[in-house]
């Protein structure tokens, strides 16, 4: 039986490799850490979340819910320890960020069929690999990677938020709901009063930022804006943005406030809560300064500071097919955010594509051309040539996914009917 090297563990090279050993194929999973790690890095268990501890929306009447869905009825590892170490986040699937990671690696540990190598690789290995080393790759595998694939001189920025502890909270200028009471109530609400909301852009427009070379405001990922870029585009952006009161009544007023900052749970002990939308990359000092103007968040202790760093993509349509492949060489595969999708679900999903399609050919199976009708293969299908003109990191979304083929009144239904159809058509293919 043939060996497939992984050399990555993050989620997409996880999934990738939990897939082929669960289909019966030896795998060696290299990973580097603890022996280094990249700037976003700071644990030694695999599939670590660097950015949000949330995986978004879990409704199937949303895109990643749809797509969850579908890596769940798949057998996906990522899907499974997410569910087990989930935190309260309303319609959203939110983890235990330390919790999920090392759930994840003591089953890919304890696989008999994996065998996990803790050391760098700066070559690319001899037989069928997957790359899965993700968008901080850099020094001698980006260079390897760079003669495979002589088009990978694109990039964006990508940014963290800062998490504080939720002791250090004011309750007083604050209160837990979810928008439009959605769930349970599982957010913390800052609100911001007109002038309190104007006096905190101004000083954020203003703010010093941390040195980082080349970065340009048009080169950020829009879903991953930092707040201090959203609040240059205009006075009222982050009200339409991560600060919008929609949804939200301020129980003490019985009012929608002016603008709300929500705080997100990020461990299961629900001590520690992240600042919602507030990636960012400014001076430490000048994030406890500006984000302390914040009424609730005036004492605020910060036990992680926001950062950005530079992520690279391939020019994927160029270079993979429908199977994450490298055309030029298809004993080489790629997988996660490298080839350009967006999210630690997408990421996953392109791991297990992979893995699925990659064992069924080397098991002599029919591959399972995973159709556009549904979330894993319309991703996969607009990586490999689906979008037009500059290529951009993508999100799933319905956008993506083929169109119904009659007409469904009001978006949710629309949306939902997608769904429906998408896990019927799942449920026939054979993976």
């Amino acid at each position: 039986m043939s060996r497939v090297t992984v050399v990555g563990a993050g989620l997409a090279g996880s999934e990738c490799a939990w897939q082929l050993a669960q289909r019966g194929i030896d795998v060696t999973l290299c990973e580097m850490k603890p022996q280094k790690r990249s700037p976003a890095h700071v644990a030694d268990t695999f599939a670590e979340l660097v950015c949000s501890n949330s995986l978004r929306s879990d409704e199937l009447t949303n895109a990643v819910g749809l797509l969850k869905e579908e890596l769940r009825r798949l057998g996906s590892l990522i899907m499974a320890c997410a569910d087990e170490r989930r935190v309260p986040a309303g319609g959203a699937l939110a983890v235990d960020r330390e919790g999920f990671s090392r759930a994840v690696t003591e089953r890919i540990l304890a696989h008999p069929r994996i065998t996990v190598l803790r050391q760098e690789v700066t070559s690319i290995p001899e037989g069928r690999v997957v790359i899965a080393t993700g968008p901080l790759t850099e020094g001698a595998m980006a260079a390897q990677i760079e003669r495979l694939c002589p088009d990978t001189a694109l990039h964006f920025f990508d940014a963290v938020a800062p998490i504080v502890t939720l002791e250090s909270v004011d309750m007083e200028s604050a209160w837990f709901a979810s928008r439009y009471d959605k769930g349970t109530a599982d957010y913390v609400n800052c609100p911001l009063e007109k002038d309190e909301y104007i006096a905190f852009v101004t000083e954020l427009q203003q703010a010093q930022e941390a040195v980082l070379h080349g970065f340009e405001d048009d080169r950020v990922f829009e879903g991953c804006m930092p707040v201090e870029v959203m609040a240059r585009r205009g006075l009222d952006t982050l009200r339409y943005g991560p600060l919008k009161p929609v949804g939200l009544r301020d129980p003490r007023t019985g009012r929608e406030p002016y603008a709300v900052v929500q705080l997100r749970r990020d461990n299961a002990e629900g001590t520690l809560y992240n600042l919602v939308g507030f990636q960012t990359h400014l001076r430490f000092p000048e994030q406890r300064r500006v984000f302390s103007m914040i009424p609730a968040l005036k004492n605020a202790e910060f036990v992680r500071f926001g950062v950005m760093h530079r992520n690279t993509y391939l020019n994927s349509p160029a270079l993979l097919d429908r199977y994450y492949r490298l055309r030029s060489e298809p004993r080489v595969s790629f997988a996660g955010q490298m080839t350009g999708v967006e999210g630690y679900i997408e990421s996953a999903a392109s791991g297990m594509l992979v893995g699925i399609e990659t064992a069924r050919e080397l098991l002599g199976q029919a591959p399972a051309d995973f159709p556009r009708e549904t979330a894993i293969g319309a991703l996969a299908l607009y990586i490999s040539g689906g979008s037009v003109g500059d290529f951009q990191p993508m999100n799933i979304n319905f956008g993506l996914i083929a169109p119904l083929d009659h007409r469904v009144r009001g978006k949710r239904n629309k949306n939902a009917a997608i769904s429906q159809r998408s896990l019927e058509i799942l449920a026939g293919i054979e993976a």
